[in-house]
This record gives structure tokens, C-alpha cells and sequence, in this order.
């Protein structure tokens, strides 16, 4: 793999364990791929702790394709999730997805949009609630992004898988649950009772506006 990844261009770093991984996390880097069966720490938990310092893409490239192992690493922290054995061009198209969603060019010509209590800064890609900042992943970021710029407005779980993952993934729609999930504890005063992101029962979300 990592053979691959550089004579694409990538500057790789390995990591020989799950703790050397947790170890190695630095600002420099602007992806992380791990396996889930890892010596010392398993990947999940690697997700979990490089999750705590880094708000880069996490793709799991794993053997383990269950539907809860998928599950599990999205919850850990994920971003993607692909199964081995696996298609190299399938490979290179995610990584470069994952990292587009970083650099991604916003096609709105204001910097900011304000829906109190958050301001979203769209040229820093951060995410403000009442002045302060509040931490999201890439993945988060283009999920609340879309939300906010559709409020008021039910968007299917299929809408937001196609507009965050893009329409050659294919994916059950958890994906979209765990991510709401993790969003809301966030950004809601009380995430068992949402008051920003609501659900629309057998559809998908609704992101709602202060009066």
C-alpha cells in the first residue's frame, strides 16, 4: 500500500501498531488509513484516541466486513470504510474525495452564513455557536454545511449521503445516523432532545432556524 500511495504522489508515513498511530498524529498529516486488527490497539480504539487530537479523514481498510464492524467504525470516528480484498482505483478515488472534502471550494460568495446561535465560516471551514468554536470533522463540517444552507427544509438521508459522500458511494444509510448523532452531541444543548437538528421520521433531517 504504501508503495502505491507514494507513486501517486502521497507522502506516506507508517505506523507499525495501533499506539505508534495514536503516537503519531501531528497537524502535518491529512489522512489516516487503519486497519481495524492492529497489534497493541485495535483500530477502532486508534480511531477513537486519533479522533481526540485530529479532526482529519479516517478511512478504515479492513478485512472485517460486517455490518456492524462498519457500524462500529463509524462510530469510532470514521469517515470511510472500505473491505478488503479491494480495487485500487476504488482506493485512490476515496482517499482523493476524503481530501477534496478538506480543500473544497465553496461555490457561495459570502465567507460566512449565520443561522443563530452559529456563524459558519466557509473559507476556514469552522463551525461557531454563540461565538465559540465548536470542533467537526471534514465530514461533519459538509453535513452541517448542507443543512444550515437547506434550513427548514426536510433532506432525505439519501440527499445527504449524495451530497457529502458523493453518488458512487454506496452505503447504508447509518452512516448518516452516526454522523447526526455525533453532530447533535456537539451542538445541542440537549442532544436526547434535539432542538436544531430534528428528524423526519422514515425520511431523514431538518435543520431549524431560530425564529
Amino acid at each position: 500500500l504504501n508503495v502505491l500511495l507514494s507513486s501517486e504522489g502521497y507522502d506516506v508515513i507508517e505506523a507499525k501498531d495501533g499506539q505508534e498511530a495514536i503516537d503519531m498524529v501531528s497537524d502535518d498529516i491529512d489522512l489516516y488509513i487503519l486497519d481495524i486488527m492492529m497489534p497493541i490497539i485495535n483500530g477502532y480504539q486508534a480511531c477513537v484516541e486519533i479522533r481526540k487530537k485530529s479532526n482529519a479523514p479516517i478511512l478504515f481498510l479492513t478485512a472485517k466486513g460486517q455490518e456492524e464492524d462498519k457500524l462500529e467504525g463509524f462510530i469510532s470516528g470514521a469517515d470511510d470504510y472500505m473491505v478488503k480484498p479491494f480495487s485500487i482505483k476504488e482506493l485512490l478515488f476515496r482517499i482523493s474525495a476524503l481530501l477534496r472534502r478538506i480543500k473544497k471550494d465553496d461555490t457561495i460568495n459570502t465567507n460566512e452564513i449565520i443561522s443563530l446561535p452559529f456563524t459558519l465560516n466557509l473559507d476556514k471551514r469552522k463551525l461557531f455557536k454563540d461565538g465559540k468554536e465548536i470542533e467537526l470533522t471534514p465530514t461533519e463540517f459538509s453535513i452541517v454545511k448542507y443543512l444550515i444552507t437547506n434550513a427548514k427544509k426536510s433532506l432525505s438521508r439519501d440527499q445527504i449521503l449524495e451530497e457529502v459522500w458523493g453518488s458512487n458511494y454506496l452505503y447504508d444509510f447509518k452512516i448518516v445516523d452516526v454522523n447526526i448523532r455525533r453532530i447533535r452531541n456537539k451542538i445541542e444543548d440537549d442532544p436526547s432532545k434535539p432542538k436544531y437538528i430534528q428528524t423526519v421520521w422514515g425520511y431523514g433531517y431538518c435543520f431549524r432556524k431560530e425564529d
